[in-house]
């Protein structure tokens, strides 16, 4: 009897084992070893939101970089001239199209029924979509101070800008059978259980992800790939103000974070694309959820200029 259980928990333990070497063995080849996908398959142009700074603009850069067209879309006119001028000197073969569009404005709706109908009437082949453009709290407070002003410009930034143009290419992706689409998520909805003193943010977030599994399966047999992107902190306007003060090698530059991001394209519906990012949320989904909570709770009240409780 006791030799039973003997082999018995030595199977189980071998069983751990080897299913551990098989998920860091599957790691290693998914963040170094799997080829990227050809993004010109999808399409021969991208478009990109927020293409203006941060994760959008060097998204911009490194599609341009492997050939494709590019359509940035951005609310301030003069930086989408300047990034467009930037581009086209490195490299000079790109078309480059731009759209004002202010995504937290009164006029989002009509901005992007403008560019549809452009992208339809030039029948322009948007075979990769960015939806990067996103925005926070401008300081961390508690639900029921947050300001309606604030609170509805993420949900319409985040969620509703989301939408939009998702909808706007979505559809010439349908008649091709082929297209990816990228929603950029963030850890604060999928790795942490909470983030408080942000939950609206975090909120609006978790729905970019719902959104990206439930078309991620609608649309698959289309041929269209859709994808929510988890990245942690990665050093940009946004989280500089605030959150980080310095790249490192858990929290990359955009370009870095790009790097990776572009290499993940069309394969799972979710995905931490940097290989750190990824070692911090497997730990991360090693605590228990009481623990998490009570560290994101004393970032936020830190962040907030907040006494802890």
């Amino acid at each position: 009897m006791q030799l039973s259980w003997l082999i018995f928990i030595s199977v189980l333990g071998f069983l751990s084992v080897l299913k551990l070497i098989f998920n860091l063995l599957k790691w290693v080849f998914i963040n170094f070893i799997r080829p990227p996908k050809n993004l010109k398959n999808y399409g021969s142009w991208a478009l990109i939101t927020g293409a203006t700074d941060g994760i959008g603009k060097a998204f911009a850069f490194q599609l341009a970089q492997k050939g494709l067209d590019l359509i940035l879309v951005s609310r301030n006119l003069a930086k989408l001239k300047q990034v467009s001028n930037e581009i086209t000197s490195k490299h000079p073969t790109t078309k480059i199209k731009v759209f004002e569009v202010d995504f937290a404005g009164d006029n989002v709706v009509a901005g992007v029924k403008v560019m549809q109908e452009v992208i339809h009437d030039e029948k322009l082949d948007v075979g990769v979509l960015v939806n990067n453009v996103g925005v926070t709290y401008p300081v961390a407070r508690f639900f029921h101070e947050v300001g309606e002003e604030v609170w509805m410009k993420v949900v319409k930034v985040n969620v509703e800008g989301t939408t939009l143009v998702t909808k706007a290419v979505i559809e010439g992706m349908i008649k091709r059978k082929r297209g990816a689409i990228v929603n950029i998520g963030s850890g604060a909805a999928i790795v942490v259980p909470s983030h408080p003193l942000y939950a609206i943010y975090a909120a609006s977030k978790a729905c970019v992800d719902q959104l990206s599994r439930s078309l991620y399966v609608e649309y698959k047999h289309l041929g269209i790939d859709v994808q929510c992107q988890v990245p942690l902190y990665v050093y940009t306007n946004m989280t500089s103000q605030s959150m980080v003060k310095k790249a490192s090698l858990f929290t990359p530059t955009p370009d870095e974070y790009v790097k990776s991001a572009i290499q993940h394209i069309g394969y799972e519906y979710r995905c931490t694309p940097y290989w750190a990012h990824s070692i911090q949320w497997f730990f991360a989904s090693l605590a228990p959820d009481f623990l998490l909570d009570a560290w994101r709770l004393s970032i936020g009240l830190k962040r907030g200029g907040y006494k802890a409780f």
